[in-house]
């Protein structure tokens, strides 16, 4: 997908004028001058200061202080404003030209563009005249970053000389309409294109985006940032601010309309016609729904009160309980089991919400002892369960002592315990849980997870869980779509429960193509089935669509792989398949941490001595630290709403344990310089750093040869002036392998 938005953020300076991003100043003081007499001022030397790879070698001339960009929407129009301040830290003056490409259907007459509260002239450029522009900068300064923006129009403007040490501040806004597809409307921000304007980090970076809107707004999704949301009446506010940050990837928001009912809104992506495509539902219940309209189901909380809870995590517990018991809804019914040393029960069977409070109470006299009976808390309240929907709240902090401890007795009584209708929820708090023994029932009774660290709150953590499992809309979901294969879906079907409040993202693959296909949800709002039909949905048989389709796919795939390891034991297909989807979307796993130190990892037979670099035992831990780590690891990523980073920052563990070494991508090591990361994706792209070349994970040298090109060559632009659709890619750098259409082409540095 062509960026919507496209921002220079660079001093791009030409020789023409004085000092730039690529040229060091070096001005001797004048000579002295005699009285009465004219002197004739000496010019500064300008000498050039290479870049590589499009990294200046002298990163440290200019820092951005703050990014700020305030965003409206209403009616479909989107207004942008942008506010930036940059400090020249290099030895001489900075003067140049300043290029903002823009969006293709940006209002330019509402442009407005201050420099240090000083209205600036700018013009418009057109696509053409512009590209003309960003080809003479890249082969002026050697810097390949520009290209990416080829196809755009631009506003250029003169900045005026920056001494070294001054800040100057720009101010610009500009409008430009959303187009509605598939019933999504669709706002992006290149947050990342800071990167040609400083490598360095962003000491402070703020995106807030206000949409007005006439009908109620259903979906609201952000593949690319952890956005903060506040819904206003028909309208929403989205926010994300970071310190210290370095720009990975534009800012994107998607939303749609609501439903009275459910909306469901399709997206969908694919690399070639010869390839499998992706899609993705959007499935937005109610934001809320009437007490009368609410599923009524039974809450059962079962609470661990051994000797190892006693202090604060028995005080959060009984805080935990308290609130699910508080937050009841008027029809719902509950009981509470303690368990230790075997177990008690608030009462003999469901109460009503009415004597809530009694069994809080009750909770509140009792004190953490003796050992811990997992299998009798359990089966005794799935035997509890009754025709109504079921939850169960399991918090416990250790392993099984007392009773029933051997694990797979105490999986197979569950199972024989338990009813279509109930669904587990548990929560291991601390280190010393059976992850194994707890990611399985969850799994099997289609609950999920959560792992509460030692420095983390067990009420917080439910309060979390609870709020979004609070009002029931559909249960035992089923996805059907009409005369066209899919496969791999996730989350696996049969479908979770869905919530009035919260959104269900369903990401899978699909083979051929269809037109004006029906999707069909069905399942059960308390004892009757409900069907949901939504017609009109395309699945293209073309290249095309949103590449991080694609991503998250692969980040929720690997993690049922990984869960699939840990539960079930390894084998040599589970590890393949990790390791290639690793490989190809750029996504860190255990097995393949090491691989931005490989410069084969793409030959097919290092990718087989990559199953026997790690060894799955950690994995296959059921409790403690590592285990717990790994628990998270795989279960965040199969339930991840949004793509795994393609690689965690410097300085930041990577899965289990191993750490990045700092030289491996730094940009300057020993300078302050922002880290380049050596996995970048690009276009739905993913790319390795080898050596100095960027290499697209999908070439295989065992069976490809590529077709060579000179860095700046005329043959270079001559390529990308017949294949534009390169020109991202080769933004890249100087030296870089991607494949296209089956062609792997390369760029070679001269």
């Amino acid at each position: 997908m062509k960026r919507i938005l496209l921002l220079s953020l660079a001093l791009l300076t030409l020789f023409g004028l004085v000092g730039s991003a690529a040229a060091q100043v070096d001005c001797p003081p004048p000579p002295p001058c005699p009285p009465d007499a004219i002197c004739e001022i000496m010019p500064c030397v300008i000498t050039p200061v290479p870049w590589v790879g499009g990294v200046s070698t002298n990163p440290e001339w200019l820092k951005v202080d703050f990014h700020r960009v305030a965003v409206t929407i209403a009616d479909q129009i989107a207004r942008t404003s942008i506010e930036l301040e940059f400090v020249n830290e290099g030895n001489g003056l900075a003067e140049g030209t300043f290029l903002f490409p823009l969006p293709a259907d940006a209002a330019v007459d509402q442009l407005i563009m201050y420099i240090n509260e000083t209205p600036i002239e700018a013009r418009i450029l057109d696509a053409t005249e512009a590209r003309g522009i960003y080809d003479a900068i890249v082969r002026q300064y050697r810097d390949p970053a520009l290209l990416e923006y080829v196809g755009t129009q631009a506003v250029q403007a003169n900045v005026f000389p920056i001494p070294p040490g001054e800040k100057r501040r720009i101010q610009l806004s500009y409008t430009q309409p959303l187009a509605i597809d598939n019933g999504l409307l669709h706002y992006v921000y290149p947050l990342d294109v800071t990167h040609i304007m400083s490598r360095r980090a962003i000491d402070s970076v703020s995106i807030s985006l206000q949409v007005e809107s006439d009908d109620p707004i259903g979906s609201i999704y952000s593949p690319s940032h952890n956005i903060a949301l506040s819904r206003d009446g028909n309208g929403f506010r989205a926010g994300f601010e970071a310190s210290n940050y370095v720009p990975e990837g534009d800012f994107s928001v998607y939303w749609g309309v609501a439903s009275e009912t459910i909306s469901v809104n399709l997206l969908t992506y694919r690399e070639s016609a010869n390839e499998d495509g992706f899609f993705m539902l959007m499935v937005q219940p109610p934001l809320e729904l009437p007490q009368d309209r609410i599923v009524p189901r039974d809450i059962i909380v079962v609470l661990d009160q051994s000797g190892s809870m006693d202090g604060d995590k028995w005080n959060q517990a009984r805080e935990a309980a308290a609130y699910v018991l508080d937050n009841l809804n008027e029809q719902d019914r509950f009981n509470v089991i303690l368990f230790s040393t075997g177990w008690r029960i608030f009462a003999n069977d469901l109460q009503s919400p009415d004597v809530a409070q009694q069994a809080i109470d009750w909770i509140n006299t009792q004190w953490a002892e003796g050992g811990t009976d997992i299998n009798g808390a359990l089966t005794t309240a799935l035997d509890m369960v009754g025709e109504r929907p079921a939850t169960i709240l399991f918090m416990t902090d250790g392993l099984p002592t007392e009773g029933e401890t051997n694990i797979q007795s105490i999986l197979d009584n569950v199972e024989n315990a338990a009813p279509s209708n109930a669904r587990i929820f548990a929560f291991g708090v601390g280190d010393d849980v059976d992850t194994q023994l707890l990611d399985t029932i969850v799994h099997e009774n289609r609950g999920t997870s959560s792992y509460v660290r030692p420095s983390e709150r067990i009420d917080e953590e439910v309060q979390s869980l609870f709020n979004k499992i609070s009002a029931p809309v559909l249960t035992d979901i089923t996805l059907n779509i009409d005369g066209l294969t899919v496969d791999t879906v996730y989350p696996q079907l049969p479908l979770p429960d869905l919530f009035a409040g919260t959104q269900m993202t369903i990401v899978g693959r699909y083979r051929g193509s269809a037109d004006d296909l029906a999707v069909t949800l069905s399942g059960m709002v308390g004892a009757e089935v409900q069907t949901f039909v939504y017609d009109g949905m395309d699945f293209p048989d073309l290249a095309g669509g949103e590449p991080f389709i694609a991503r998250l796919w692969a980040t929720r795939r690997i993690g049922e792989l990984l869960n699939n390891i840990r539960l079930n034991g390894e084998n040599q297909e589970l590890v393949d398949s990790i390791i290639r989807l690793s490989v190809r979307y750029g996504i860190i796993t255990p097995y393949t941490s090491f691989l931005i130190t490989e410069d084969d990892i793409l030959s097919r037979q290092a990718q087989e001595e990559a199953a026997g670099e790690f060894e799955a035992g950690a994995l296959r831990q059921a409790s403690g630290g590592e285990a717990v780590d790994a628990a998270d690891l795989a279960g965040g990523l199969a339930a991840a709403e949004a793509p795994a980073p393609v690689l965690q920052m410097l300085g930041t563990p990577t899965p289990l344990g191993t750490q990045v070494a700092p030289e491996l991508y730094a940009a300057d090591p020993g300078s302050n310089a922002a880290p380049v990361n050596p996995i970048q994706t690009v276009g739905g792209k993913t790319f390795i750093l080898q050596g100095t070349v960027w290499t697209d994970t999908t070439f295989e040298p065992d069976t490809m040869t590529t077709e060579k090109v000179a860095f700046l060559s005329d043959a270079y632009f001559d390529l990308l002036t017949a294949h534009p659709e390169l020109t991202e890619y080769f933004a890249l750098g100087d030296a870089v392998v991607v494949v296209l259409d089956g062609v792997a082409y390369e760029v070679t540095p001269e």
